[in-house]
């Protein structure tokens, strides 16, 4: 360590975590506001900021099958954090957006804009809708983050019409719930193809497969142009936390349409 710098602490690598999974990768630099922002949350320089982030991306599966390495020199303690989330995603992306909201003086319900108008004073019902909308804002900020705010099968860049899509449904694994590698990007069209089954991705190489049920009648144009036309072709994949291929082949034997 250098002269004048100082260990990264517990909480703050929890957070720097945290924030890992909100920016796209291309994108950790230090002159994203994102990372300025956290850097002065914590009291640090956007540059030991991104080379934090660089330390943990060194971690990452995903882009070591990208041939990417990461910044050199992660300590034990950066593993064990990165460790915790991998082994526990959900229980580890609650607690880091809870110890974000009381950096900010604030509440997880407000860090992540849930409206709580219209909801039952209080009680279970409430801390069920609650929990159940913060856990949703979480996944879909990462999964668009994930995806560089893009549909892995059009293109589609407006993020009204993006869905942060669960490749394992969300009643289905409740330990997987905000686990990066369980979504996808996907426009809302093709989001209802995928969760109803009529279309899934090859766990093989990333393909969009079709039911045979979107083919089994008069292929009208609009089937053509938003399904047919994609058949066989790869999604496009995100520049880290790649599609498991254990979710994807889950879907291909329970969800999809044969």
């Amino acid at each position: 360590m250098k002269q004048g710098q100082k260990l990264w602490t517990r909480e703050e690598l929890i957070l720097a975590i945290n924030l890992y999974c909100k920016i796209p990768f291309g994108k950790m630099h230090h002159r994203n506001p994102l990372i300025i922002e956290f850097a002065n949350l914590i009291g640090r320089t956007p540059s030991s900021v991104t080379f934090k982030l660089g330390n943990l991306a060194s971690f990452d599966p995903s882009l070591k099958e990208r041939g990417i390495k990461g910044t050199t020199n992660a300590s034990k303690l950066d593993k064990d954090i990165w460790d915790e989330f991998y082994q526990n995603w959900d229980k580890a992306l609650i607690q880091s957006e809870q110890l974000l909201a009381n950096m900010n003086n604030s509440s997880i319900e407000k860090i992540n804009n849930i409206d709580l108008d219209n909801l039952p004073k209080d009680g279970i019902e409430k801390e069920r809708i609650v929990k159940t909308r913060v856990n949703q804002s979480i996944f879909r900020n990462i999964i668009l983050a994930t995806y560089n705010n893009r549909c892995c099968i059009t293109g589609i860049e407006n993020s009204e019409l993006l869905i942060a899509s669960h490749i394992i449904p969300w009643s289905k694994d409740e330990k997987n719930r905000l686990n990066p590698m369980n979504g996808l990007c996907l426009n809302a069209l093709h989001d209802k193809a995928f969760d109803t089954g009529l279309i899934t991705i090859s766990p093989n190489d990333y393909t969009i497969k079709l039911s045979p049920l979107l083919k089994s009648k008069t292929i009208t144009s609009a089937i053509d142009y938003n399904f047919i036309a994609f058949e066989n072709k790869p999604i496009t994949l995100p520049d880290k936390f790649l599609p498991s291929k254990e979710f994807l082949n889950f879907h291909n034997q329970n969800i999809f349409k044969k």
